[in-house]
């Protein structure tokens, strides 16, 4: 009995981890669509719109994804030229870190 309990009681904290999981990467999607989708291709097959705006896909490519955490929350100041300066709290770079692992190449 008692390994059945702690099975049911592992299932549920997976399916929660799961849950919370799909919950930065909505978070994440929702937030790229809303600050870098005029730029940046912000899904798996879109190009994107400016020239040199490398699509989000890529990105896990050229830098380590968490090693972008800095640059989210101090303001990135470096991309294409006329990039704006967007910085991030903690909970929005999670999701935006969390979306950007799930649409790369």
């Amino acid at each position: 009995m008692r390994s059945g309990v702690t099975l049911f009681a592992s299932l549920l904290l997976a399916g929660s981890a799961l849950a919370d999981d799909a919950a930065d990467v909505e978070y994440g999607r929702v937030l790229v669509l809303e600050n870098c989708a005029t730029c940046h291709a912000v899904d798996r097959v879109s190009k994107s719109t400016h020239p040199e705006a490398p699509p989000f896909r890529i990105l896990s490519q050229r830098y380590p994804l968490e090693g972008l955490e800095e640059a989210l929350g101090e303001g990135i100041v470096v991309g294409h030229p006329d990039m704006p300066e967007f910085i991030f709290t903690p909970p929005q770079i999670g999701g935006i870190i969390a979306y950007m692992k799930s649409i790369s190449d």
